[in-house]
């Protein structure tokens, strides 16, 4: 099994930047991709940013241009970062580190809260 540990979040003002990290050790070699989800209060769980095994990039369209996803393989762990600038308050929700593992399995992480102020 993969697991996932999350760390960066917190409280920024409108304009501001943070880069959340995702540590996935484990079974690693199941990966296909790792990304970010968001889910603000009362809103679905949405797609920010993803990054497959290929180096293939998804960004969600709100945040194209403002956020960055990268990834450092090593041995026995990947990492995955998203630098995030230039947030606004629609930017703020509860943010979930993923792998899709091959066979379309998801394994998510347990959340790091986003608070951007105006």
């Amino acid at each position: 099994q993969v697991q996932l540990v999350e760390s960066g979040g917190g409280l920024v003002q409108a304009g501001g930047s943070l880069r959340l990290s995702c540590v996935a050790s484990g079974s690693v070699f199941r990966i296909w991709s790792m990304g970010w989800h968001r889910q603000a209060p009362g809103q679905q769980r949405e797609l920010v940013a993803r990054i497959t095994r290929d180096d293939i990039i998804t960004y969600n369209d709100s945040v194209k241009g403002r956020f960055t996803i990268s990834r450092d393989n090593a041995k026995n762990t990947v990492t995955v970062y998203l630098q995030m600038n230039s947030l606004k308050p629609e930017d703020t929700a509860d943010y979930y580190c993923a792998v899709v593992q091959y066979g379309a399995y998801y394994v998510w992480g347990k959340g790091t809260l986003v608070t951007v102020s105006s």
